[in-house]
């Protein structure tokens, strides 16, 4: 029986790595693919046990280049999990946004999902695998950076289409979305204001915010056939927050207990 891959996007970053690690509980190979190939080799030594894991420099981008990489993963084994993590965020506002800006955040946070689904289409079929999107938060409501958001909304839909289309091929497709996780991509603003963290907690009903593991262990569930009849949805990781505000229910119910 041929391997049992799990593919991740954007693996050399935080999310990625944790997402990466905790499937190789439940895959033979993950394939690490990244288009940053020395942080790709970081994430590799981090993980270790060089045999779990494979890595496929890639511009999830550019049509050729994720052909190449399913060509690769093909090599490695059968895809049973794709997990489409690969995503940038640049102008915080619509003001800030370029039309050049509007298509690069198009491109890699929704786009590249579409092309890597298509890429390892057939694998998937023949797995009765599972596709699980890297959404988010700003994907469902206004917190900021609106190119990037639009394109999570579209992912999220995007979701939606796999689960209805590719069902009778026994393909399950779920979006998770984290609300703030402390990653190398909030360290700028981290350096900006070191009291951010602090900050954000406020508007989470749990006070805190999710880790890269909370976010690992939802896409392992998802990916799991814990997870057999669940298809088509869209999981917040997000610590409560579009749950709603215990400030504004505060505020609107004047009451003392929120």
């Amino acid at each position: 029986m041929p391997s049992s891959v799990a593919v991740v996007t954007g693996a050399a970053g935080d999310i990625g790595r944790a997402i990466a690690k905790r499937l190789a509980q439940s895959h033979d190979v993950v394939a690490l693919v990244d288009i940053d190939e020395t942080a790709l080799e970081s994430s590799l030594n981090a993980l270790g046990d060089t045999g779990r894991y494979a890595a496929i420099a890639c511009d999830v981008t550019d049509v050729v280049s994720v052909a190449a990489m399913a060509g690769q993963v093909a090599a490695l084994g059968t895809a049973r999990t794709l997990v489409n993590n690969a995503g940038a965020a640049r102008a915080v506002s619509l003001h800030d946004t370029t039309a050049e800006i509007w298509r690069q955040d198009s491109a890699l946070n929704l786009e590249a999902a579409f092309l890597t689904f298509r890429a390892l289409e057939d694998a998937l079929k023949a797995s009765q695998g599972s596709v699980i999107n890297i959404a988010s938060v700003n994907g469902m409501a206004v917190f900021g950076h609106p190119a990037y958001s639009a394109a999570k909304a579209g992912l999220i839909h995007f979701t939606k289409l796999i689960a209805v289309e590719y069902g009778k091929f026994g393909i399950r497709a779920n979006a998770v979305a984290p609300g703030t996780v402390r990653t190398q991509a909030w360290e700028a603003r981290a350096a900006a204001n070191p009291q951010v963290f602090e900050e954000a907690k406020r508007w989470y009903a749990l006070r805190r915010i999710a880790t890269a593991e909370d976010v690992a262990n939802a896409v392992f569930f998802l990916s799991s056939d814990q997870a057999a009849a669940i298809t088509g949805v869209c999981l917040p990781v997000d610590c409560g927050l579009t749950a709603g505000q215990a400030e504004l229910a505060r505020t609107f119910s004047q009451s003392e207990h929120y």
